[in-house]
């Protein structure tokens, strides 16, 4: 094949992808693919790219070959490669085009005095004969007015034409410096510099691609691949790997806390099993607790944020209820017995173990065994006290269970009967109607529980095919015999809703929006009475809700004590949830900033009691009270629908009480308006003192009516107004410690 004027190291035009055309340097030629590669500078940076020959004849014709033998064309080449190695660093103009219309006859005499140089010495005669690689040629026998070749920065076409012969008659690519040699020399040091980097980058992406094939086999020998989030448990598992496990044993001392709290971890169940979750909650020691929770970077790289978490007990998923019960709420058992307080509270997110830990274990077709939960081992404890060390102080046992849902207090004992909690003249809570019964054996509590829970309000979710939507508690009280109004002391055990569920307060469903509203404000009331039993003096805001107004007793007094219990769930699901609650928990421990409430107690309880006995400007002062201790939990406009809540479930009751008084008094109606009819059956009876009785009778039912019927209409607007104001809920999430 004739290559005419074309040769390595010759200037040639080129055309870019985007429609560019700039000029190139000819860096090699493949005559079996016929095509070239071309390299250029551009931004500093050497570029190529491989090009048919036929493309480049086309962008420059003045280059397109005579017919010639190939044979001939090889054997010059190979020739050419066979010059000693002493000229390989010169490099001076090749016969190319010619800058000054020079013949073709011209520069095929100059070619044969050029000597083309390999890049490297090729063994065999076929291999040089497929490629051509950059030549030089001497600087004598140059033909006058022959092409040169150069390397050169990007340029225009037209500085091609600006070459003019040096004093020894060769070209040189810069006419300013004359120095043709020099700058092809540096060029060729340039390109050869590019070539090794490319070499390197080469090894180094093999070398990546070993390493890589070699971990990917080691991880499928380790690790099960097969599970959806491998990578992840594969960081936790090499996490766990790195610390030193010291759980809790029965042989670890005892501490003495007025708020004890601690945290349990439940283990995964069949659901998170057949799903292959895995556990992210690692107990290392008895009062720490650690989350690995998983996170994927912007450039899908997925990372572990472990955060750890210190309380007075950590449990794992193999201890069971006896030891959870032997360091939590054991110890309170005989404060009750001193006059005290007592009250052990289960918190966390549906399905993390909240009724097994208080209520008892659960079997395969759902039945609980009440034996083995904290009601009945702190029942089993009180009658041993009772008839051991406390035999002399004449005591009996009572106790009730009751649930409070949608700040409503339903009595579990006596049919779900509804139950209003009042104030009484000494600013005592008291739960009207609540049924106490007497019981004098663990198998009597046992009873009251199955009762009970078979009572409790439940629902079907995603987490618990019975999840709890109320807060159940179960009191045991004791009293001096032949005294049932005086109390000596009381234990309060309570399991709480589900804490995600106080999040749902934007649903579009109302019973589940005033579920979720009431969940939120008495765990948030319930924490600020907890911190402010730690701190003497503090205010309590406990008319916030009616959790915490109930147990308004169990957070006053020196001899009042409380342990909570944070159950979580280990599932990588459930991480967002359990994270929440361990920040809760850890809210609770730190006891909070700040001291005692500037306000004077005094002052804000010489307010007029309403007939619910709640004193409205004393529960707004609560709420305000809970915003500012909460501000990166509770926004603004929260705490508004909270409000309006309180107002409704106010408007509610008053609403309730008076159609209570509407239909007494309609049965009083209806014994005047017979005997108003009875009268007329008379002979000679009074008609005008009949109608006037009628008109009185018919005036007292029209202002009844219309009271009826204002409340009505004031509740309908409330109702109206707390469905705008959940549409505008904007709860603020707080951020992870760092």
């Amino acid at each position: 094949m004739d290559m005419g004027l074309l040769r390595v190291g010759t200037n040639v035009d080129i055309q870019r992808t985007d429609g560019r055309i700039h000029s190139a340097v000819v860096s090699g030629i493949d005559l079996i693919n016929q095509s070239l590669t071309v390299e250029w500078f551009e931004r500093g940076e050497t570029k190529g790219k491989e090009l048919e020959l036929e493309t480049i004849f086309q962008l420059n014709p003045e280059l397109r070959p005579v017919k010639q033998d190939l044979e001939q064309y090889l054997d010059e080449n190979e020739e050419a490669m066979s010059v000693d190695s002493e000229e390989e660093h010169s490099f001076e103009a090749a016969p190319q085009r010619t800058a000054y219309g020079g013949s073709r006859t011209a520069a095929a005499k100059a070619k044969s005095n050029s000597v083309i140089e390999s890049k490297q010495v090729l063994p065999q005669k076929s291999i040089a004969r497929n490629v051509l690689t950059r030549p030089t040629s001497t600087s004598a026998n140059v033909a006058q007015g022959s092409r040169a070749s150069f390397i050169r920065q990007p340029s225009t076409k037209n500085d091609r034409l600006t070459n003019a012969p040096s004093s020894n008659g060769t070209l040189c690519s810069d006419p300013s410096d004359g120095q043709g040699r020099g700058t092809a020399g540096q060029g060729r040091g340039k390109k050869l510099s590019c070539l090794k980097e490319v070499e390197k980058i080469k090894q180094r992406r093999e070398e990546r691609r070993a390493a890589h094939k070699t971990l990917k086999e080691k991880q499928e020998q380790e690790y099960d691949m097969s599970i959806p989030n491998w990578e992840f448990e594969a960081m936790i598992r090499d996490y766990r790997n790195t610390i030193e496990f010291c759980p809790l044993n029965n042989t670890d001392p005892i501490v003495d806390h007025q708020i004890c709290v601690c945290v349990r971890k439940r283990p995964l169940n069949n659901k998170e099993l057949t799903i292959r979750e895995i556990d992210v909650i690692t107990i290392p020691s008895k009062d720490v607790v650690l989350i690995h929770e998983p996170k994927t970077k912007v450039d899908l790289t997925r990372y572990l944020e472990n955060q750890q978490f210190r309380f007075d007990y950590a449990f794992d998923e193999g201890t069971n209820n006896e030891t959870v019960y032997r360091y939590t709420a054991k110890p309170l058992v005989e404060c009750i017995f001193e006059r005290g307080m007592a009250t052990c509270f289960a918190y966390g997110q549906t399905g993390s173990g909240k009724t097994h830990t208080m209520g008892g274990d659960f079997s395969s077709k759902g039945q609980q065994d009440c034996a083995k939960g904290i009601y009945a081992l702190a029942a089993r404890d009180v009658f041993r006290l009772l008839n051991t060390k406390y035999k002399k102080h004449d005591l009996s046992v009572f106790a009730s269970f009751f649930e409070i849902y949608s700040g409503k207090v339903f009595d579990l004992l006596n049919h779900k009967l509804k139950l209003r909690v009042l104030e009484d003249a000494k600013q005592q809570v008291q739960i009207v109607g609540l049924k106490e019964e007497e019981i004098r054996c663990v198998e009597d509590v046992f009873r009251l529980i199955q009762h009970g829970n078979s009572e409790r309000t439940s629902g079907v979710t995603s987490a618990n095919v019975h999840s709890s939507r109320s807060h159940a508690v179960f009191q045991i009280i004791l009293k001096k015999r032949g005294m049932k109004k005086a109390v000596h002391g009381k234990f309060s055990l309570i399991d709480l809703a589900g804490n995600e569920r106080g999040a749902d307060t934007s649903s579009s469903d109302r019973q589940t929006r005033m579920e979720g509203a009431e969940i939120n404000k008495s765990l948030l009331a319930l924490k600020e009475c907890i911190r402010a039993l730690g701190r003497r003096g503090a205010h309590l805001p406990f008319r916030v809700s009616k959790l915490t107004q109930v147990l308004r007793d169990s957070f006053i007094g020196e001899n009042s004590r409380t342990c909570m219990i944070a159950m979580v769930s280990p599932g990588m699901g459930c991480c967002e949830h359990s994270l929440n609650t361990l920040r809760y928990a850890d809210r609770v421990k730190e006891l909070g900033p700040g001291g005692p409430y500037e306000g004077k107690p005094d002052d804000l309880d010489q307010m007029t009691t309403n007939d619910e006995g709640v004193k409205p400007m004393q529960k707004n002062n609560d709420l305000a009270m809970l915003r500012s201790a909460n501000e990166d939990e509770v926004t603004d406009e929260l705490i508004t629908f909270h409000e309006a809540v309180n107002q409704m479930q106010l408007q509610e009751e008053e609403l309730i009480d008076t159609h209570h008084q509407l239909i007494e008094e309609s049965q009083l109606w209806s014994q005047l308006d017979k005997e108003l009819l009875k009268r007329t059956e008379e002979v000679d009876y009074d008609v005008e003192g009949y109608a006037a009785d009628l008109d009185e009778l018919l005036d007292k039912k029209l202002q009844v009516i219309a009271r009826m019927k204002e409340l009505v209409t004031n509740f309908r607007q409330e109702l109206q107004e707390e469905e705008t104001l959940s549409r505008n809920i904007k709860t603020n999430r707080r951020l992870p410690n760092k």
